[in-house]
């Protein structure tokens, strides 16, 4: 058994003997109430946003990832290119484990690979270029890509650092709290899947100990359930303020909005690569002869018939802003050559015709519960505007944790996604959302569509080796055109952030929508 195991060890049976004294003497305790609930606390299982923002307050990453997609030290104090392939980082010398442990370059080593290297292929977009990392000594670590890498800052990002030791632990390793042991702010006191996480302050973290002694983030995914914990003084911040709620929060004495802008795509998802697809059939229940959403000019017809400005205006409240492509105006891969498809239902009905629907025909459309701002009646209010063109629509609609996997995987055949692009340019949701599915490329993990393009393919691979921001901005946008001209996923809106809190804290929304506790601080 290794000294950090033995560490480990005595550190969990302390804390089970010493956990109440702690609790009972908090004087500054925070509770979040997240909007999502996340499934599992191993930090290299599934990148979504839910499991990255709750193992923020466990784990470091090499690098900090700003609320503004800005690199800062964190666990690497400097890093430089050796050359187009190799990468140097520092590490930071005195950081500890929570259980006392050592910081070192093998534990660097050994969370890179893991994630990489994990069956679940959760971080594949961030770790796909990674060739091999090296300990050079005890602080330094070299790591090597297998093509010039742009994004690698920003991918090792999003990447925590465990333990060496806890390299080949099971998820139920880190969610029984055995292996939830980082270097971050917070260390863990308990979690009960579904309901809440524990956490205490890390009076010896490196970056300053948070405002906070004791962290409670609690999962509440239904909207009413958690407006009413913050107006009942339960919670002191909640994601994801319910537009309903908002005058009721704006009206009190005690409690205060908070607004931010997210870079959250939100998008809907199309089976094109089946001949036929399972939740698609005739508007008589009847198999249909081929799947209709592999041609274009169906694809065009269900956006054309969505008032996508209605549905941001009504169903959203105002909690969104219409996209036409991955990005906003002023991001890298913008395309100002991407076609804005308006809405026009008769056009939409038209052009079925001319596709050869002139009946239309049914589907399914599935989606997540309390996982994207009214997501729910998104889904209900697209089911309606695909209806009136005779596109016959059923809206299915489950918990995050149940639909989480299945949509990635291709399961269903129009479905309700969304991608956060914070590395602000169109790579990142190009490798994640459309490129084809390569488990050894890391490409097309959430891919759910089956979209194979080889021409997005081709422009992809040269943008993500392109070191020269002037040449690489072309590709980029080409990204953008040849995605959103043959709308492979039919783009819906921008997501806005809105939390509601107390007055006596004070937080700056992140563009990626993550509720941090080290970020929350007192309000002046």
């Amino acid at each position: 058994m290794t000294a950090k195991i033995l560490k480990r060890v005595a550190f969990m049976l302390l804390g089970t003997i010493a956990i109440p004294a702690m609790v009972a003497a908090q004087e500054a305790p925070l509770t979040i109430g997240m909007s999502t609930t996340p499934t599992t606390l191993d930090p290299h299982e599934d990148s979504s946003a839910p499991n990255n923002a709750t193992s923020r307050h466990i784990w470091d990453s090499l690098i900090n990832l700003t609320g503004t997609s800005s690199n800062e030290p964190e666990l690497a104090t400097e890093w430089k290119p050796v050359d187009p392939t190799h990468w140097e980082f520092k590490l930071r010398e005195g950081v500890k484990f929570h259980d006392g442990s050592e910081f070192n370059a093998d534990d660097v080593v050994a969370s890179l690979l893991r994630a990489r290297d994990k069956p679940s292929q959760g971080f594949a977009s961030y770790t796909r270029n990674i060739a091999n990392v090296t300990a050079k000594d005890p602080l330094t670590v070299i790591i090597e890509t297998k093509v010039p890498d742009p994004l690698l800052l920003n991918s090792v990002s999003r990447v925590r650092i465990i333990s060496a030791d806890c390299k080949d632990a099971p998820v139920q390793d880190f969610d029984s709290g055995k292996c939830a042991i980082g270097t971050g702010a917070y260390s863990f006191v308990s979690y009960a899947p579904g309901s809440n996480l524990t956490l205490k302050r890390n009076e010896g973290y490196f970056a300053g100990a948070s405002n906070w002694t004791n962290v409670t983030l609690r999962f509440l995914p239904d909207d009413g359930a958690r407006l009413a914990s913050l107006l009942s003084n339960e919670i002191d911040i909640i994601e994801t303020l319910p537009a309903d709620g908002m005058a009721r929060v704006e009206s009190s004495a005690d409690l205060q909005v908070v607004n931010g802008q997210s870079s959250r795509f939100v998008y809907l998802g199309m089976d094109v690569s089946r001949d036929k697809s399972p939740f698609v059939k005739a508007t008589d229940g009847s198999d249909l002869d081929k799947n209709p959403l592999k041609d274009e000019r169906v694809r065009r017809a269900m956006l054309m018939s969505l008032n996508r400005p209605a549905i941001v205006e009504r169903v959203m409240q105002k909690n969104g802003t219409v996209a036409d492509q991955f990005v906003a105006e002023g991001y890298g891969g913008y395309s100002d050559k991407v076609e804005k498809v308006g809405y026009d239902a008769a056009a939409a009905k038209a052009l079925l015709a001319e596709a050869g629907y002139p009946d239309g025909f049914s589907l399914t459309l599935h989606g997540p519960s309390g996982r994207y701002v009214k997501d729910a009646e998104v889904l209900q209010a697209v089911g309606q505007m695909f209806t009136r063109i005779g596109i016959k629509s059923k809206v299915e609609v489950m918990p995050w944790a149940m639909y989480s996997e299945s949509y990635s995987k291709g399961t269903y055949s129009t479905f309700l996604g969304s991608w956060g692009v914070n590395t602000g340019e169109t790579t990142n949701p190009t490798v994640a959302l459309v490129a084809t599915r390569d488990e050894k490329k890391g490409t097309g993990r959430y891919n759910g569509g089956g979209v194979s393009d080889p021409k997005i393919d081709e422009v992809l691979a040269k943008a993500s080796s392109t070191l020269d921001e002037a040449a690489r901005q072309p590709l980029l946008q080409e990204l953008s055109v040849e995605t959103f001209d043959k709308l492979w996923v039919l783009p819906m809106h921008y997501e806005n952030v809105v939390l509601g809190a107390k007055k006596t804290v004070s937080y700056t929304p992140r563009g990626d929508k993550y509720t941090l506790a080290y970020d929350v601080k007192p309000a002046k």
